[in-house]
């Protein structure tokens, strides 16, 4: 290993998992620089000046050169304002997927790049393999396997990427930051949207766009009009609790049209589907899907493993999914993550269910 290809960047978010990937790293010899990412919304939102704070107290610890870079423009930009106008049509975005992409591993592999650096380095749970002239991913063996938020990476993103907490559990990575003398080794996880730290959709969405979601009707999957939303914003596709309407028995939400302002409902039952398309596709052990292939799917981060059939449409510009059985609460906006095994096949957004 050259002295240059071991020069790597770390993104420290001023969390455990980034920290205790600086600190492997190390161990593994790199020459080791860590960075923060300064990402605000708007010029009044407080930013992430405490996790700035502890970044710096690891860095210092370890004894590690620490920057900061404001992505704060480019961030509202890919990141920020398509999530508000995904909500705007409808969809319910996954911003972490965007960010991934366009940021930790897009804009800060470039500055990383320019700077002299070979690779970014971050604290996510996953395996990057070469083989066969291509980067692969994998899923990690920890139980906090984060693919399903990498699969957009590209050839050139996942080549420069190193994931050194692959395989380690969340015990063993605050252990390790512990016995390190590391200030963030019991430091609790984030569980929201980083831009949405108290985790309130719409109180954010009014505030950015400055304006409130206009009422509108619920609406059967027949038509009938069954009282008034209030607004579309407010709602995502498979809700039950929180609808503000009475109707005698549990209904969902099973489609919003943002042309007529209507949030359909529907019964149980109706909140399963067998079908979607998807678009906005990445393909990671090949370029592009030219023949169905049988796979397992996840339609949301959270959810288990689907068997599916996965068709090209539209000289592979979109794909259409069809399930063994029917999943709940296909939601469009959302991401669908293919997988052979632990091999990430790839891919993309979910557009419509069927």
């Amino acid at each position: 290993m050259t002295e240059s290809s071991k020069k790597v960047l770390v993104g420290m978010s001023g969390g455990v998992d980034s920290s205790a990937a600086a600190f492997l790293l190390l161990q593994q010899g790199y020459d080791v620089t860590g960075l923060t990412l300064l990402l605000r919304w708007d010029q009044q939102s407080p930013g992430n000046s405490k996790d700035v704070e502890d970044a710096q107290k690891v860095a210092q610890r370890l004894g590690i050169p620490h920057r900061t870079l404001d992505l704060s423009s480019l961030f509202r930009r890919t990141v920020v304002d398509p999530f508000v106008q995904a909500y705007e049509a409808g969809k319910t975005p996954n911003p972490c997927v965007l960010c991934n992409r366009s940021i930790k591993f897009g804009a800060l592999l470039d500055y990383a790049l320019a700077e002299g650096f070979s690779y970014v380095a971050t604290g996510h749970y996953v395996r990057i393999l070469p083989e066969n002239g291509r980067w692969l991913l994998y899923r990690s063996s920890s139980p906090k396997d984060q693919s399903y938020m990498l699969y957009s990476l590209s050839q050139k993103q996942l080549s420069h990427a190193l994931t050194p907490l692959e395989g380690l559990s969340k015990q063993q990575v605050r252990e390790l930051a512990e016995k390190a003398g590391l200030t963030v080794a019991q430091k609790p996880d984030s569980q929201e949207i980083c831009f949405i730290p108290d985790n309130n959709y719409k109180r954010f969405l009014e505030t950015y766009t400055g304006k409130a979601p206009a009422p509108g009707d619920f609406v059967s999957e027949d038509g009938t009009v069954l009282g008034k939303h209030k607004g579309i914003t407010h709602y995502t596709i498979g809700q039950r609790k929180g609808l503000g309407i009475a109707l005698g028995q549990p209904a969902y939400v099973t489609r919003i049209d943002p042309v007529q302002n209507q949030v359909t409902l529907g019964w149980e039952g109706s909140q399963y589907r067998s079908s979607l398309l998807a678009e906005d596709l990445n393909w990671i052990p090949f370029d592009q899907l030219e023949a169905p292939i049988r796979c397992q799917a996840r339609i949301r981060y959270h959810a288990s493993d689907a068997p599916c059939l996965v068709t090209p449409e539209d000289s592979g510009k979109t794909v259409r999914v069809d399930f063994q059985e029917p999943q709940r609460s296909v939601t469009p906006g959302q991401s669908i993550v293919f997988y052979q095994g632990d091999l990430v096949l790839g891919g993309g957004i979910i557009s419509q269910s069927l």
